[in-house]
């Protein structure tokens, strides 16, 4: 698919015709490889190239909705009224799990969010890399590799490898300024962004800057209440929900340099610096809920906001060159991403008349430091071409906090229970739940390429990494392309992986107001760290590394000139795959807590290594380009089917079957999300026509069905597949570029939720939607090049 679907992303470029390339087959690739000079076409793993055109070729301003556009294969749902995933969103690959994807910017590896996923999303129990912390305007291009990379790029990489590559040149450069609204009247969005180049001495030696701010309104598709009174719901026919994407404002700066020191010497760095305020909501609280609210405050029900400021940060400075024959490349990576939460318009209902209506609920933060050596040469084995040798080490220190929030946001007042301890929305983080944990790990691995012959070419890599909190892991790949003319390649590859657990999910605490769908009573849970005392006695265990074994094999056909096809199979295997266990509830649970000193707490979960899968897909990609009236015309399609089915469950613990507890630690929501949860398949097809001064696209995208599994079986819903179609023209002046379009343009939604779904009707739509729910998109974009 390398070939195939690198051509189809880059023909959605809104660039002057003469500036584009006529593929990008020929595009020399730096993942997935460590060979200088392969290429997307010689590829033994499938590469999609990404171009930044391609990442405008749409109205979002996010990296990731931008690439779930691009890329078949990657899902990015835009979930609502789940605390901090409302604001953090996670992505998939293949269908596996957010953090079962390796990020890496100019081949580092990216640090990861604070946030930890932990309610009723896709990537529940995730804590994947935020995509939307990295600034569109400094990216050169986005290579994707859809292959088991461990072995050559350590914990993660179970489903392949997203490399940002950072715009790097000495002169030109670009400002942009787009507007746009949803068809609805809301969701108004700003950006300005820019970036520019520098020659730095004379040779060759450059520093690239690039920046972005804007803003985004929120979006409400809530509907009124249409279940039946009662005090602790809304009025009948009110709208109290705001149920829809978050209210944001957002910069980012980046840079990226190389200083040459000799002709065969230089330093470089690179480095990002963000800062989101993000704001989303959560349940309303009714007027006359005694638990919840205090008429004296707010006589009329109140809607909590939950405010997050994500400050992100990281920086690369390295030195590499040639000496004694070989590549050496000695690099330091830092990166830290600190998320403060802050709940507004709330109260602590246990505090009374004098609560106050804002808290700071504490803050979440992860950083990361990395010491690398890579080297590799070239060396003549009496093979048709020399083999290229790399080995190389690595040191990473990670680390993450949790701080907890002032005593009102979190404490029971002098209103004793029923009436509920802390801020409304979301409860602030508690002394005992703060922590500071750390770890660090040592890496080696050893990496050959070759072409064996003029037709066949091979790879082998294996990498041992030795961590602090829990051992050891090794892994290994395999792999080869085979020509058996220009037009027809046969490549595959078989590799095993790892996934370590991050320190969040092992030391993660909290509790939080937790709503079930069709279950009317919210239940207060509390999540506890898989090592500590309470869950090993609700049968914990601590956390292992997930393990996964993959398998890829592939066409890559171009049958005429022009014309190219992919086609790639795999099968992804994971065994004890981290999942947060199913919220373990009910009387038994409630004494089991009280008489370990727990109180006002229904139930509890924790993170536990209790289930292997298997992922089966297929991707099929094919472009074709052709001269038309004065210009070309470009026509892509891209094709994923994907299906994960859960092949075993560890049996429960016998703390689970005894004491009246009779539990199960995953329940059949969490075996729906993981199997169901996403669309089975999605189709992409898109056509861009160059004619003169003008640039036209149009992209349509099906995206197939999914599934939701509540805990009442009666609530199963198949929501059905749907097209989406964008449009969009451009208009090309001399280094100005004038663009008008419309994404969603005919104002589809997903199929509406039943309602025992809807949350007595207020809900529509399901968060789980793979294109979310806000409907038609409409921008303008005014762009300058130089």
């Amino acid at each position: 698919m390398a070939a195939a679907l690198a051509a189809p992303v880059a023909s959605a470029q809104v660039a002057p015709p003469a500036e584009r390339e006529a593929t990008t087959l020929d595009q020399v690739i730096v993942t997935g490889t460590r060979v200088a000079d392969r290429t997307v076409a010689e590829s033994t793993s499938p590469i999609d190239i990404i171009t930044p055109e391609a990442l405008a070729a749409t109205g979002t301003t996010e990296l990731a909705t931008a690439l779930s556009r691009a890329l078949p294969s990657l899902n990015f749902p835009r979930p609502a009224i789940t605390d901090g995933t409302s604001a953090i969103r996670p992505a998939q690959l293949r269908g596996m799990a957010p953090d079962q994807v390796l990020v890496l910017v100019n081949g580092k590896r990216r640090h990861v969010t604070a946030l930890l996923n932990v309610n009723g999303s896709q990537g529940r129990g995730s804590s994947p890399v935020d995509l939307n912390a990295i600034p569109v305007s400094a990216i050169e291009r986005v290579e994707v590799l859809r292959d088991g990379a461990s072995a050559q790029y350590g914990s993660d990489a179970i489903a392949g490898v997203v490399n940002v590559v950072l715009k790097g040149s000495a002169s030109g450069g670009s400002v942009t300024a787009s507007a746009g609204q949803y068809s609805a009247g809301d969701g108004e969005q700003y950006q300005l962004a820019g970036d520019g180049g520098l020659a730095i001495g004379d040779r060759g030696g450059f520093l690239h800057l690039a920046a972005q701010l804007g803003e985004q309104d929120p979006t409400n598709r809530a509907r009124p209440f249409a279940g039946t009174p009662a005090p602790t719901q809304p009025e009948p026919g009110q709208k109290a929900f705001v149920y829809g994407d978050p209210e944001v404002e957002h910069w980012g700066l980046s840079l990226n340099t190389v200083v040459p020191l000799t002709d065969t010497w230089e330093l470089y760095g690179f480095g990002m610096m963000s800062e989101r305020d993000i704001t989303s909501f959560a349940f309303f609280r009714a007027p006359g809920n005694p638990n919840q609210n205090v008429p004296e405050i707010y006589p009329d029900g109140f809607l909590p906001r939950i405010n997050n400021i994500a400050d992100d940060r990281s920086i690369v400075a390295g030195l590499r060159g040639d000496a004694g024959g070989w590549t050496w490349d000695l690099s330091y990576n830092y990166g830290f991403n600190h998320l403060e939460f802050f709940t507004r318009n709330t109260l602590n209902a246990s505090l009374g008349a004098n609560s106050p209506t804002s808290f700071d609920a504490g803050a979440l933060e992860v950083t990361q430091n990395i010491v690398n050596l890579d080297a590799s040469r070239q060396f003549d084995w009496g093979l048709a071409y020399p083999v290229n040798l790399a080995f190389g080490a690595e040191y990473r220190e990670e680390k993450w906090n949790q701080s907890p929030g002032e005593p009102d946001s979190w404490r029971q007042g002098p209103i004793p229970p029923p009436v509920a301890a802390g801020a409304q929305g979301f409860p602030g983080f508690r002394p005992g739940d703060a922590g500071h944990h750390e770890r660090d790990s040592h890496a080696v691995y050893v990496d050959l390429e070759a072409n064996l012959t003029d037709r066949l070419s091979a790879g082998a890599a294996a990498r041992h990494e030795d961590y602090s909190d829990f051992g050891s892991q090794t892994s290994g790949k395999l792999s080869a392309r085979y020509e058996f003319s220009p037009e027809v390649a046969l490549r595959g590859t078989v590799a095993s992986g790892f996934r370590a657990p991050s320190l969040s999910q092992q030391n993660f605490q909290t509790t939080s107001t937790t709503y079930i769908p069709g279950v009317p009573t919210p239940f207060e849970i509390r999540t506890f760290p898989a090592a500590g005392g309470i869950a090993r006695a609700l049968g914990a265990e601590p956390l292992q590394a997930e393990e996964s074994l993959s398998y890829s094999l592939g066409l890559v056909l171009q049958p005429a000139e022009r014309l190219y096809v992919t086609v790639d199979a795999y099968e992804i295997e994971v065994d004890d795959r981290i999942v947060l266990s199913s919220n373990l509830t009910g009387d038994a649970v409630r004494e089991f807590l009280e008489a370990r000193g727990i109180f006002g707490v229904t139930g509890g979960r924790y993170f536990t290594n209790a289930v292997d899968t298997r992922t089966r897909g297929v991707d099929v990609v094919g472009s074709y380009s052709w001269p038309l009236a004065n210009g070309s015309f470009d026509l892509t399609a891209g094709y994923n089917y994907s299906k994960t089915e859960i092949t075993r469950v560890a049996p429960n613990p016998p703390e689970l079957e005894s004491g009246g507890l009779d539990l199960e630690r995953l329940d059949r929501a969490e075996r729906g999300r993981i199997e169901r949860g996403y669309p089975r398949d999605k189709f992409v097809l898109n056509g861009t026509w160059n004619l003169g001064d003008w640039t036209l696209l149009a992209g349509a995208t099906r995206y197939g069905s999914f599934q939701t599994t509540p805990s009442n079986a009666a609530n199963d819903q198949t929501y059905g597949a749907k097209w989406l179609v964008d449009l969009a023209a451009t208009y090309h002046l001399g280094g100005w570029a004038f663009t008008l379009g419309g994404d969603n343009v005919f104002n589809e939604y997903p199929d509406e939720n039943i309602f025992g779904n809807s949350t007595n009707g207020q809900f529509p739509y399901n968060s789980a939607s793979p294109f979310g729910f806000n409907g038609a998109y409409v921008y303008g974009r005014i762009s300058y090049r130089w």
